[in-house]
């Protein structure tokens, strides 16, 4: 016959004895105490990953072959000034053309920069050039083929950038830092 923490056999008569002989007022002190940690846990947790850091999950063909197309788990960091990014920057912003995803890119152009707007060729002569206005950023996919980016929305607001790439967790035997490995040509 299962025990209560008394060693009293539960049966009904047994239960209601209990419950009577609890004293309630320490009972709701307990539970009050563990919930108020829960809920600062929580809130802690929440602000930390709006603010400082996340695991995110980049899929998608627009990245291979810095991230595979089936998906990955990246430590994002969000505690970052946008203006300190850099060529070669790994980071993720809200899509101009669709305000509900975000999106992960590299950085190819600062503000003042002049860049090609599409060295392949596909949506604009290669010929065409574009000056990145004061507070924005030109991004790219690492393949290009299948990247939808700012050869066709154009410069990105650096009020869009939410974060920066910092490394792979997941798959573990993949797992690396993101190193910049941009090569700029003045």
């Amino acid at each position: 016959m299962p025990r209560n923490v008394c060693g009293m056999a539960l049966r009904p008569r047994n239960v209601a004895a209990y419950m009577r002989s609890l004293d309630w007022r320490e009972v709701g002190k307990g539970v009050g105490y563990w919930s108020l940690h829960i809920v600062n846990l929580t809130c802690a947790l929440h602000l930390f990953g709006e603010h400082v850091a996340t695991l995110s999950f980049v899929e998608g063909p627009s990245m291979f072959p810095t991230m595979a197309m089936t998906g990955e788990l990246t430590l994002e960091l969000k505690w970052i000034n946008p203006h300190d990014l850099k060529r070669g920057d790994l980071v993720t912003f809200i899509s101009p053309l669709d305000p509900t995803r975000k999106v992960c890119k590299r950085v190819t152009g600062l503000s003042g920069d002049i860049v090609c707007v599409d060295p392949t060729g596909e949506y604009a002569p290669s010929t065409e050039h574009v000056v990145i206005p004061k507070n924005h950023i030109w991004v790219t996919g690492d393949n290009l083929p299948f990247s939808r980016d700012s050869r066709m929305y154009g410069p990105v607001p650096l009020g869009l950038v939410t974060g920066k790439l910092y490394a792979r967790v997941l798959p573990w035997r993949d797992r690396a830092v993101f190193r910049n490995t941009f090569e700029y040509i003045d």
